[in-house]
């Protein structure tokens, strides 16, 4: 069992009450747009950080970081990018690896690389929490943790993945 902090969007501003709300959590999701090479390491010096970077992310953090990643969490396939969507509402470069996903699910063997089970992104600053029943798959974008942009409410999810559960899915508003 894992428990995880996600978050997006901190574009440079990381609000010191993170820490924490993922105090409790093994590890840290960032969903891109970190904004500085500062954010990045404060969080990885916190917890074990998985992180991809976003459109606004240059210099260092585009450099360690990729644009996709993919990796498996005790029985969970996860996806993640900056700039995602949401169902009916994909990016279209995704739509080929969500195709060769479903096709994989209907295979026999549930270890399929191709497979995704919960697809993670950022970028519109908008918290989303949707099961994408074409693709059979979990959506979650944790919305902004950043002071950047229209957003008046700084939003972070934290759950779990246990087994090929993904659980005790917990928003929170930073206000």
């Amino acid at each position: 069992m894992v428990k995880i902090g996600l978050l997006s969007d901190t574009h440079s501003y990381l609000d010191r009450r993170v820490f924490d709300y993922f105090a409790s959590c093994d590890e840290i999701w960032h969903a891109g747009d970190i904004g500085s090479a500062e954010v990045l390491q404060q969080l990885r010096e916190f917890k074990p950080t998985r992180a991809v970077f976003g459109n606004m992310d240059g210099g260092e953090v585009r450099y360690t970081l990729s644009e996709f990643y993919r990796f498996r969490i005790e029985q969970v396939n996860v996806l993640m990018t900056h700039i995602g969507g949401y169902p009916g509402r994909y990016n279209p470069w995704l739509l080929p690896m969500f195709k060769k996903s479903k096709e994989a699910k209907s295979g026999a063997n549930p270890d399929d690389h191709n497979i995704i089970n919960l697809f993670v992104c950022g970028h519109s600053h908008i918290l989303k929490v949707q099961y994408d029943h074409v693709y059979d798959f979990l959506t979650l974008n944790p919305g902004a943790a950043g002071k950047q942009g229209w957003q008046t409410v700084q939003t972070l999810l934290r759950f779990t993945i246990d087994g090929r559960q993904i659980k005790d899915m917990e928003v929170i508003e930073m206000r």
